[in-house]
């Protein structure tokens, strides 16, 4: 996939408005080590004629209710992640491609997107702090576009940056204020003890290869079916997905039979808090959930026994993330939040139900919104949309070496 981009503005976009300045403590969860990252998307518009304009100006008034994302992360004196109330704004960069979205099929071919030209560059190292949101609006020839958006994952998880886009696309379409405001709360557990940042953290050498397998809604529902008629149950497509992946991906690489294996994937915890966290929350709120068995016992089962599996995890969900937070301010016992990184775990991400398929800056929905790959080193599986109008599943994995990379598409079938 060719193509050339141009830069033609860069700059900071403020608040429209006075916001208030100030020091903000991020919550515990916020301050995981594990969240000194930033997440990395791609999201394709059909229609947008000059739509950084647009964009821009929706920023700047969406940023007063949500001004401590318009700051800066910082470290106290204590050694605590903090939020620097200071007004400066997000990074965006107006650019241009040479093509149109249809000759490059609205980035469908994910594998083969020039990532690095459709992402902002960074912004001047003026004091070695970037902003927290980074946001690039290409215009293409057709009059589409598509945002690369970089998100400061220390300051909102998945459905927290849905929200806050979401925002700004209705003030692009002219209302006053957002739908749901915007609630800070980050106090809803006790805080942790002042613990050394690190500088980085040791990573496996996996050096594992990126896969994109489609799954069609009509093999989902009936695999949807099947499970309802064998176990009187629903399940979701996440959990079919889910499951299906780790017992493939648990035969393709070939373990010893009585190897440990881990499923691990993040549940949204924000209605487990007492009392729950109120709607416009736009913080970090999840508990890992993992589901172990052996080698041989995920490969034996077949795809509904797997789906049982990962129900029953689910299940000591509540449990497990309130016994965690009561001890959440105190030194105790292994961090949950930090799973042995061995290519014996697969981690799996659900993002068809945080809301970037819903935002809509005044022409439409996006047709795709694509994750970038963050690391090649932790095995990783993301399920998200297929590109519209298609409709199903679409999972993106970075999780098998080289060596087992041809056996994976051949041999999932769900």
């Amino acid at each position: 996939m060719e193509f050339s981009v141009t830069t033609r503005a860069k700059g900071l976009v403020a608040p429209s408005e006075a916001t208030p300045s100030g020091i903000l403590e991020l919550s515990v969860v916020d301050r995981l080590p594990a969240l000194r990252c930033n997440a990395r998307t791609l999201h394709v518009f059909r229609h947008g004629p000059a739509a950084v304009e647009v964009i821009r100006e929706a920023l700047a008034k969406a940023l007063v209710p949500y001004y401590p994302l318009a700051g800066r992360l910082r470290v106290s004196d204590e050694n605590e992640l903090q939020i620097a109330c200071t007004g400066d704004g997000i990074w965006v960069v107006d650019a241009s491609a040479d093509c149109t979205l249809d000759d490059v099929n609205y980035l469908d071919d994910a594998m083969s997107v020039p990532y690095e030209k459709l992402l902002p560059p960074p912004p001047p190292q003026t004091d070695d702090v970037d902003p927290l949101v980074q946001m690039q609006v290409t215009q293409f020839g057709c009059d589409g576009f598509v945002m690369g958006l970089i998100f400061c994952h220390s300051i909102c998880d998945g459905l927290g940056a849905a929200q806050f886009l979401n925002a700004v696309g209705e003030m692009a379409r002219g209302s006053p204020a957002p739908t749901t405001l915007p609630e800070w709360r980050r106090d809803f557990l006790p805080p942790s003890p002042s613990v050394p940042l690190p500088v980085s953290f040791p990573l496996p050498d996996h050096q594992l290869e990126p896969a994109i397998i489609d799954v069609s809604t009509e093999e989902i529902e009936k695999l949807k079916r099947e499970f309802r008629q064998r176990s009187g149950k629903r399940c979701s497509t996440f959990e079919v997905v889910a499951a299906a992946l780790w017992r493939r991906r648990t035969e393709v690489i070939a373990l010893d039979e009585e190897t440990e294996v881990k499923l691990v994937f993040f549940a949204n915890c924000r209605n487990l808090v007492e009392p729950p966290l109120p709607e416009g929350f736009y913080g970090n709120c999840f508990f890992p959930v993992t589901v172990t068995a052996t080698s041989r016992e995920v490969v034996a089962k077949n795809v509904f026994e797997v789906v049982e599996l990962i129900k029953e995890g689910k299940a000591r969900l509540t449990e497990e993330f309130r016994k965690w937070a009561k001890k959440a301010g105190a030194e105790t016992g292994p961090d949950p939040f930090a799973p042995p990184l061995e290519y014996r775990t697969l981690f799996i991400s659900e993002w068809g139900r945080l809301g970037f398929m819903e935002v809509d800056y005044g022409w439409g929905n996006p047709v795709h919104v694509v994750p970038v790959q963050g690391s090649s080193v932790i095995p990783v599986g993301i399920v998200c949309s297929q590109p519209r109008p298609r409709t199903g599943a679409r999972l993106m994995t970075w999780c098998v070496k080289k060596a087992h990379l041809p056996a994976l598409p051949q041999r999932f079938h769900i």
